[in-house]
C-alpha cells in the first residue's frame, strides 16, 4: 500500500466535473483506492462517496492505494487532484 497527500488547487474545489473524471480514471485501475479528507474515508471509485467529502480549494486530500498498478494510479489521480483547469 502507498499513500500521499495532495492539496486541491482548483479554485472551485472538487465539484461534480472533476469528481466524475477522478472516478472514471480510478476505475481503470485494478487496485483499491481510498480517499481521506477531514477525517472521512471513502471509496475513490464511487462518485457519490467522493461528493460527500465536499472537498474545497486548498484542502488536503490523502490517497491510499493498494494493489496492482498502485504507483501508476497514484501518479494519475494525484495529477487530477492538483489540476486547476476543471
Amino acid at each position: 500500500m502507498i499513500s500521499k497527500t495532495f492539496t486541491i488547487l482548483n479554485p472551485t474545489g472538487f465539484h461534480v466535473r472533476p469528481t466524475k473524471t477522478f472516478v472514471q480514471t480510478a476505475s481503470t485501475f485494478p487496485c483499491k483506492i481510498t480517499v481521506l479528507n477531514k477525517g472521512k474515508k471513502v471509496n475513490g471509485k464511487s462518485s457519490l462517496s467522493m461528493l460527500t467529502l465536499g472537498i474545497a480549494v486548498n484542502e488536503e486530500v490523502t490517497l491510499e492505494i493498494d494493489g496492482e498498478q498502485e504507483e501508476q494510479a497514484l501518479e494519475a489521480l494525484g495529477k487530477l487532484l492538483t489540476d486547476i483547469h476543471e
